[in-house]
């Protein structure tokens, strides 16, 4: 995987939130969902051209119109920046892929410690999660890895049998230091032969984010 970044700015339209800044690496693809419609549009567009680049126009019509239908869907959940990451496998000749997400969620609470430790606590219970509290350069995180199998059916397969389908999920729990938010990024792989690569860009991308403080909140401070 690439080592170039492409830092970003977070932004939920209808949330006023401190800044963070999120760097990804080369190989993801994001977009800003929080833009207006037409800044959206453009850059869906350009998501598209850039994960086929050697498709043509009705094949970048389609999967424009369908992530931007998802990018709808994801701003109502208060998902900010969604991605797709794709990189070459070394001697396979195939492609390894992942979808990231970024959310930000009120928490009611600005202490890092104590919102990081409520979602530690909430979390561990969970025997289908693997949880771990992080230290990163911004604060106290909490991540946790989970797999799952899904069925494939058979009609949607090259055997045209039922198949499964391994799928492998990191998330992370950051809570803002600068206000009551949390970000919580997430990134899904069926590409699971190539994880470590993707816990390796995971955790490049959780320990480059930042949390600003802008001129207003320097002056009351």
């Amino acid at each position: 995987m690439g080592s170039a970044e492409q830092p970003q700015i977070l932004a939920v339209e209808g949330m006023a939130l401190p800044p963070m800044v999120i760097r990804l690496p080369e190989g993801i693809h994001a977009v800003e969902v929080s833009l207006d419609e037409v800044e959206r549009t453009t850059a869906v567009e350009q998501l598209v051209r850039d994960i086929y680049p050697r498709g043509e126009v009705p094949l970048w019509q389609a999967m424009s119109a369908l992530y931007s239908a998802s990018a709808l869907e994801m701003l109502s959940a208060g998902v900010s920046f969604f991605g797709i990451g794709l990189y070459d496998i070394e001697g396979d000749g195939g492609v390894a892929h992942c979808s990231l997400t970024v959310a930000v969620f009120e928490s009611g609470e600005a202490d890092q410690d104590t919102v990081a430790q409520g979602v530690f606590a909430l979390l561990s219970p969970d025997p289908m999660r693997d949880v771990t509290w992080l230290d990163l350069p911004c604060g106290p995180a909490v991540s946790a890895i989970s797999f799952r199998k899904l069925v494939i059916d058979g009609q949607y397969t090259k055997s045209g049998k039922d198949e499964e389908l391994s799928m492998g999920q990191m998330q992370v729990h950051v809570p803002f230091s600068t206000g009551p938010y949390t970000a919580v990024i997430t990134l899904d792989t069926a590409s699971v032969e190539q994880w470590d690569e993707f816990t390796h860009a995971m955790a490049g991308i959780v320990g480059s984010l930042e949390f600003p403080v802008d001129d207003a909140e320097k002056v009351r401070h």
